[in-house]
């Protein structure tokens, strides 16, 4: 793909990978996903903001074959995916500087061992000139990682982000054309990537609506070329407000866990609480992520083996434990065969989790009606405690 202006004297290079289908060995990719880097033309000194990671080093440099010179290179965050062809960049350009934060520096030379006299350590709020346009540097530590930062151009009223606003999503389109499928893409990257940062991710943002753009750059997906789109979505992800919905992931292995959680799903939907159910055995983990964001409660289904719970309820309730959603509520129920600890194990899984347990339902062997009355208490346990609730929204009515 041939780099494409967004600003006059600013081009985007859009390295698409169109069949990534797994980042960091970790996080599902259904969309694939972009590396931008931004080429900068001033006056009298041109930039490269970011590159691209190593799988697609060529495409990015192949991009650059009509580049003459590159005086700074701008490394905005030290992962793979944004700074692993920054080598290939400086070989190609002898003479350019490379400017990141300070924590940035060391994390560069240990990482890709960029030579550490190419290295300048630029200050937050520092500016650099190209005569013309200017490059100011705004630290946004914990976007995803200690060092990252955002540069603006105030001339242009252009912010380049890195991964703060960024979506995993592969697209020729240059700029959001699908509010609907960007919205998804980006909070599932949010989901996965941001949402342990919450509180630090607020005060980033009113950082940078101190700054005049109109313009968003990120490093994955499309640019915004309205903003507020994606600021107001932000807001909304880490504000403290949560929706009447509950998050349900479960397992079963002979029946009995999923019959408890398919009644607690009836009793919980007519008593109007939403509710979003992922089987555990054929789960896509972002979509999970994805509901963790908005949820006041967190239900967790789970049979017991070898009197704890399922392996896949120990990956999922460590991985809430990690993402540290903005949930209120939580829940157990399953199931056992002669002896288990499961709901003991589950709770110590989960520290980060500030919760309040509103009840635990455990049963040996197939459920009967004693069982699914408890069922039946606990979700009129959940029920009141939502509507009772005043940070969570789309509650109708009164139980």
């Amino acid at each position: 793909m041939h780099a494409r202006e967004i600003k006059k004297g600013i081009e985007a290079i859009c390295c698409v990978h169109w069949e990534r289908r797994l980042f960091d060995s970790l996080i599902p990719l259904p969309d694939g996903t972009s590396y931008n880097a931004y080429l900068v033309r001033g006056e009298t000194a041109t930039a490269l903001v970011d590159s691209a990671d190593p799988a697609l080093r060529d495409e990015l440099m192949e991009q650059l074959q009509g580049v003459d010179n590159i005086d700074y290179v701008v490394s905005q965050h030290s992962e793979q995916d944004h700074a692993g062809a920054l080598p290939d960049v400086l070989k190609r350009f002898p003479s350019a500087k490379l400017l990141c934060s300070e924590k940035a520096r060391d994390m560069l030379i240990s990482h890709l061992h960029v030579p550490e006299e190419r290295v300048r350590v630029v200050a937050d709020g520092e500016s650099v000139s190209l005569g013309n346009k200017t490059l100011t540097f705004i630290y946004t530590p914990w976007v995803h990682w200690p060092e990252t930062m955002c540069t603006y151009v105030p001339e242009d009223q252009c912010l380049f982000s890195c991964d703060f606003f960024g979506s995993h999503l592969a697209t020729t389109d240059l700029y959001v054309t699908d509010q609907a499928k960007v919205y998804e893409a980006a909070k599932r990257y949010y989901a996965e990537i941001m949402m342990p940062f919450r509180a630090i991710i607020a005060k980033n943002i009113e950082k940078l609506s101190e700054l005049d753009f109109d313009m968003i750059a990120p490093s994955h997906g499309p640019v915004y070329d309205q903003p507020d789109f994606i600021l107001e979505a932000y807001k909304d992800w880490i504000s403290p407000q949560m929706k009447n919905e509950v998050v349900l992931p479960y397992i079963s292995m002979h029946g009995s866990t999923e019959m408890m959680v398919k009644h607690l799903i009836d009793a919980l939907t007519a008593k109007g609480v939403s509710v979003q159910a992922f089987d555990l055995a054929v789960v896509d983990i972002g979509k999970l992520a994805i509901a963790l964001v908005d949820a006041a409660t967190l239900i967790v289904g789970t049979p017991t083996v070898h009197v704890g719970p399922h392996p896949a309820v120990y990956y999922v309730s460590h991985l809430a434990n990690l993402l540290k959603p903005k949930l209120k509520y939580a829940a157990i129920v399953g199931s056992y065969g002669w002896s288990s600890k499961a709901i003991e194990q589950i709770a110590g899984l989960i520290p980060n989790l500030k919760v309040d347990v509103l009840g635990t339902v455990l049963q040996k062997g197939l459920p009967d009606a004693g069982t699914f009355a408890q069922i039946d208490i606990l979700a009129d346990n959940i029920a009141k405690a939502h509507y009772a609730d005043e940070l969570v929204s789309g509650t109708g009515r009164a139980v």
